[in-house]
């Protein structure tokens, strides 16, 4: 195996392991949490009251944090997650600027990962539709879209 292999499965496992520790720890408790700018309490204190969107994220990031652990559909991980990723830069970048460093890491570990499963992604960023005809060349008759 070549060094990039060994580094995207480094970046696959941190991420993971980060999503999963950090999400489980929102059921759990067992990490401290560190006190935080009024600006950022409000904001977390009105997700928290709800009573669904916290709950959810946090599902989600450990969903996504097991895909990762797991190697299984990573790169359906990396989409769930990424919007997760953008709001937790925006959130430690504006309101809380004390977690930053670790959000950044995040951020460039998943635009790694992202990069090193790019083919997976190819088909989404793909111009125009597929025709009929591509997709029954591509996959055969019996495949429903090709019906």
């Amino acid at each position: 195996m070549n060094w990039k292999h060994h580094l995207a499965t480094g970046s696959r496992l941190l991420l993971g392991l980060i999503f999963a520790v950090f999400g489980l720890n929102f059921f759990l408790h067992f990490l401290p949490q560190p006190g935080a700018p009024p600006a950022a309490v409000a904001f977390a204190g009105a997700l928290f009251a709800s009573g669904y969107v916290f709950p959810l994220i946090k599902t989600i990031e450990v969903v996504a944090g097991v895909l990762l652990l797991t190697r299984t559909a990573v790169p359906f991980a990396l989409v769930v997650l990424a919007p997760i990723i953008v709001n937790i830069v925006a959130f430690h970048t504006l309101l809380a600027p004390a977690g930053l460093p670790l959000a950044l890491v995040v951020l460039a570990t998943e635009l790694h990962l992202a990069w090193y499963h790019r083919r997976a992604f190819a088909p989404l960023f793909a111009r125009g539709s597929q025709s009929k005809a591509d997709v029954t060349a591509r996959v055969g008759r019996s495949h429903p879209a090709a019906a």
